[in-house]
């Protein structure tokens, strides 16, 4: 048996990127062949995407965990590795996409309208990319990142041009059957409906779609009954129609009492649409009041009896049966009318076209404040200088003096000299969190002493070693602290 589900909880992982390769061609007669290790491949992205032939987010449900696939690493022979494939989920048009915090990121309506909800990480350079004048054969290569991995919530929001609000066993399904060629559960008590149903209808020239909610009752919009769950389905919906059934039985109800207590639960409900919508509440919709199962006399009576009430408030009035079909046909050419005058109003927006806005040439892309957690120390921030740590093997001293000119030549060593920073302060980046040490030579591209070796490195280790030397003696009373 089919089940409809219309929220799910989502992992999403994209693939991580391949890393670089540190290789030097090494054939007969070429002793200098050069540095031709490949770059790593990019890592696969998760991508949404809107389908005409998915209604329910049932599969997510049962899998919530999606992992696009990993870029390969690079070879040598200025291979460079393959592109982790991309993983493409299909969801239903209507589909709104949540993140961890609660924001709105996406609202996907529209066949073939795609979010990339977790970007792949970027692959490695290798080291024949990574090759310059100072440095002609680097005995490093960069890793790739690791691809995004997030926590989102799809919720479905059936995309309706008319939705019937009602008590349970008002009528609406029956009506939905009758005006077209929906098939819904339909029975003698109450609550039948469990899932929204929707049903096209062709007036004339005019085609829309009607959404039949699962029947509110007093305190839905507080998650009473089922109507907090399916509420939502009724956001996108052009016009509201009030489903009242005239012939109920039951003490202390009646059409107008009816009206008033949905009126009541669709005004306490507030949407969370996306910035670009323009609907406004549920209360500002516009609406129509149909008056079912008039096939019963006394339920006749009573709809003759409150039509003037419901006309008094601006609301067009409608007597129907969905039984004996009496008062569809006038009916349905009015509500195709308002979703006509709807689409009028609300026309569809042109597809938005990309924004570039070139950065400033004194832009300089990082930001250093002070660390709150340490005393005396720093935390550098930016896109770049994130993503070069990310991407240096601390295990290689080239590699970690290469990271020292990028960040010299984007200005961190200065700017961390401006705001006071003292040699062994500790600065973090990204996840790593070093001393610093202004006396290396940063900024400088120098020839190393050897593939995957750095001077700057050993002459600081050095004199680290030095200094640490001389504080000891000092602490034991061998020497005083202005003694070399």
């Amino acid at each position: 048996m089919s089940k409809f589900i219309d929220r799910v909880v989502l992992h999403v992982r994209a693939g991580k990127g391949g890393h670089g390769c540190a290789s030097v061609l090494r054939e007969k007669f070429k002793p200098l062949g050069g540095p031709n290790g490949g770059n790593g491949g990019n890592g696969g992205d998760v991508i949404l995407e809107v389908d005409p032939n998915v209604h329910t987010l049932l599969d997510f449900h049962f899998h919530p965990h999606a992992k696009a696939g990993n870029g390969k690493p690079g070879e040598g022979s200025n291979r460079d590795g393959k592109q982790g494939e991309p993983l493409l989920l299909k969801v239903p048009d209507g589909t709104v996409v949540v993140d961890k915090d609660g924001m709105i990121v996406a609202d996907l309506v529209g066949a073939g309208n795609q979010y990339i909800a977790a970007r792949g990480g970027r692959g490695g350079l290798g080291n024949a990319s990574l090759a310059s004048k100072a440095r002609k054969a680097p005995g490093f290569a960069l890793l790739g990142e690791d691809g995004d991995e997030r926590e989102l919530v799809l919720e479905l929001k059936s995309v309706a041009d008319v939705g019937l609000v009602g008590f349970p066993s008002a009528g609406k399904s029956s009506l939905v059957s009758v005006l077209s060629a929906a098939k819904p559960k339909i029975a003698d008590y109450p609550f039948t409906t469990l899932v929204p149903n929707l049903g096209v209808v062709a007036s004339g020239d005019t085609t829309f779609t009607v959404a039949d909610v699962p029947g509110l009752i007093p305190g839905a919009s507080e998650g009473r009954g089922l109507g907090l769950d399916f509420l939502r389905h009724l956001e996108r919906c052009a016009v509201l129609a009030h489903v009242v059934d005239c012939a109920t039985l039951e003490p202390g109800r009646d059409p107008v009492s009816d009206v008033d207590a949905l009126e009541a639960e669709l005004a306490a409900y507030k949407p969370a649409l996306s910035a670009d919508a323009d609907l406004g509440d549920l209360a500002d919709r516009p609406r129509v009041v149909i008056l079912n199962k008039a096939d019963v006399p006394d339920a006749a009576e009573l709809a003759d009896m409150v039509t003037s009430e419901f006309t008094a408030r601006g609301w067009p009035v409608f007597v129907i049966s969905a039984v004996s079909r009496a008062g569809l046909r006038p009916l349905t050419f009015a509500l195709a009318e308002m979703v006509l005058q709807y689409r009028e109003d609300h026309p569809k927006a042109a597809p938005k076209r990309p924004i570039i806005r070139p950065i400033a040439v004194d832009e300089t892309g990082f930001s250093v404040i002070a660390d709150p957690q340490e005393p005396g120390g720093f935390i550098v921030r930016g896109t770049r200088p994130e993503r070069w740590v990310r991407q240096t093997q601390f295990d290689n001293a080239e590699a970690v003096g290469f990271l020292a000119d990028r960040l010299a030549r984007l200005g961190v060593e200065d700017e961390l000299v401006k705001q006071g920073a003292v040699p062994g302060a500790p600065v973090t980046i990204g996840h790593v969190t070093f001393e610093w040490e202004p006396q290396i030579s940063a900024g400088i591209d120098m020839v190393p002493t050897g593939r995957g070796t750095d001077i700057r490195l050993e002459q600081s280790d050095r004199i680290g070693a030095a200094e640490r030397k001389h504080a000891s003696r000092v602490r034991r009373g061998l020497v005083k602290e202005d003694e070399e």
